[in-house]
């Protein structure tokens, strides 16, 4: 976890899970905008909000930038998820075991894409052509960051630009087009966050 700047009531708190995904968020760091790298996967994204969150003071919203691959042909570019779902917990069978719902899917903005979460990497077409008969795009914290938000009141906003195809090859794809996916979460930023700076 690593935190840049500081957390005040009157503005957004930009989440995200590595440097290279943050590396032309500097300017807003020099504006007043705070900026948390949490790590990747879901355990470092929940643990690193809660931590931030827990100490208080609440941000006014939380804007999560990140990258997501693909789960279906055309995709591309930077979306505003509408709703984030775990793709690596099974509800249904815990629902079956215990009577209660764990994990639901969460709605964030209607008419949005649908993201997949979860601890893995989708880097083959088996596994993105089974995703995707749930989502749209998968990636590695949204679901996580948008749990510990909704627990703790606060809104958020989980943007995502697409990286790669979730197919084979995605890892060297990732590498290959992380500074680009940087340069389009900081100009979305520049253009959606100019009345918070």
């Amino acid at each position: 976890m690593d935190l840049t700047g500081i957390v005040t009531p009157d503005r957004p708190l930009l989440v995200l899970a590595v440097k290279e995904e943050a590396q032309f968020l500097d300017r807003f760091v020099d504006l007043g905008l705070p900026v948390l790298l949490t790590g990747m996967g879901k355990v470092n994204a929940a643990s690193s909000l809660a931590t931030v969150l827990g100490r208080g003071p609440l941000p006014s919203s939380v804007i999560n930038l990140g990258t997501a691959g693909a789960l279906r042909p055309g995709w591309s570019g930077t979306h505003e998820v509408g709703t984030v779902l775990q793709h690596d917990l099974d509800t249904d069978m815990l629902r079956g075991l215990t009577g209660e719902t764990y994990g639901a899917p969460l709605t964030l903005s209607p008419g949005g894409p649908v993201l997949a979460t979860g601890d893995v990497f989708v880097s083959d077409e088996a596994s993105r052509d089974r995703l995707a008969a749930r989502a749209d795009l998968v990636d590695m914290e949204g679901y996580a960051l948008a749990s510990v938000a909704s627990q703790a009141g606060v809104p958020i906003r989980l943007v995502k630009h697409v990286s790669d195809d979730a197919g084979d090859g995605a890892a060297r794809s990732w590498r290959e087009s992380v500074a680009g996916c940087a340069r389009a979460l900081a100009a979305w930023a520049t253009s959606h966050l100019a009345g918070d700076r």
